[in-house]
């Protein structure tokens, strides 16, 4: 079996996409840090959250351990550690539709577990298979200490919804609808489903918070072009390399930058962010 394809650059990352760990501080402070807290980051990407969670958890014996199914962003998210000093940080590469086979984090010692811009992925690679859904929530359950608590923050129903339309109709012109949807990596829930699949579903969670928020949010650096290479990535994997994928490229950007200009300056992407609360019972 071939390896997965790692899509991610911690360089393309922080070119495109450095607004993502700043605006995490809501969330953050759902998850209410204490310093003997032990953490679990699910998604962490290259670390940045997990470098000023560790400020807090430096003063007490917590520690918080980030996953992420990106070789590359862990192996960023560690030597960015190990460069801080952050000794309360520890990272490693793990698939988190595989979490439940990581004995070593499924013994119920996290007091909290964390996610950040992540579970639209994560749940979007098995969006047509309800139980490996709901198995992700089940892993995150058994990892947690009863009385603990999960909080997320990730895209929520209606999130990018004029980008994903352009990169839907733009793609599905050269290869079709069918294709062009199977090859959408996202899944954007609503406070509804979550409640449903946590509470109902899988059980032993209690969701105590969840809120639907529209943030629109500037384009930093890479513009709108860079943030559809970063994240459209998976979408143009189903045309030819070369010329075609360009001219796809090229065509989506074009639209956005009509539908995202501000009249005030710069390019603002329709953010919906889903946030939840939820503690196991």
């Amino acid at each position: 079996m071939s390896e997965k394809k790692d899509h991610w650059s911690s360089e393309a990352y922080q070119h495109s996409a450095s607004f993502v760990p700043k605006l995490a501080t809501k969330i953050v402070r759902w998850l209410d840090p204490q310093k003997d807290d032990v953490i679990l980051d699910i998604g962490c990407g290259d670390g940045v959250v997990n470098l000023q969670i560790q400020e807090i958890l430096a003063q007490g014996s917590g520690s918080i351990h980030g996953i992420d199914a990106s070789p590359t962003m862990i192996e960023a998210a560690t030597q960015a550690a190990s460069k801080a000093g952050a000794s309360k940080c520890t990272f490693e590469v793990v698939d988190a539709l595989k979490l439940a086979q990581a004995s070593h984090l499924q013994r119920g010692h996290f007091t909290k577990v964390f996610s950040n811009a992540a579970l639209h992925w994560i749940l979007g690679a098995c969006k047509t298979d309800a139980a490996k859904q709901a198995a992700f929530f089940r892993a995150a359950r058994d990892a947690l200490a009863p009385g603990g608590i999960f909080a997320f923050e990730a895209g929520g129903l209606g999130n990018v919804g004029e980008i994903r339309a352009a990169l839907l109709s733009s793609v599905a012109r050269r290869v079709g609808l069918e294709r062009a949807v199977e090859a959408d990596p996202w899944f954007f829930p609503d406070e509804a489903w979550v409640t449903e699949i946590m509470e109902k579903t899988v059980g032993g969670w209690k969701v105590e918070r969840a809120e639907r928020e529209y943030r629109p949010t500037q384009a930093v650096e890479g513009g709108v072009e860079g943030w559809v290479r970063l994240f459209g990535a998976q979408f143009f994997e189903v045309l030819a390399e070369g010329k075609e994928r360009e001219e796809c490229i090229r065509e989506v950007v074009d639209i956005l930058e009509v539908v995202c200009k501000n009249p005030s300056g710069g390019f603002h992407l329709g953010y919906v962010r889903l946030r939840v609360l939820a503690r196991k019972l």
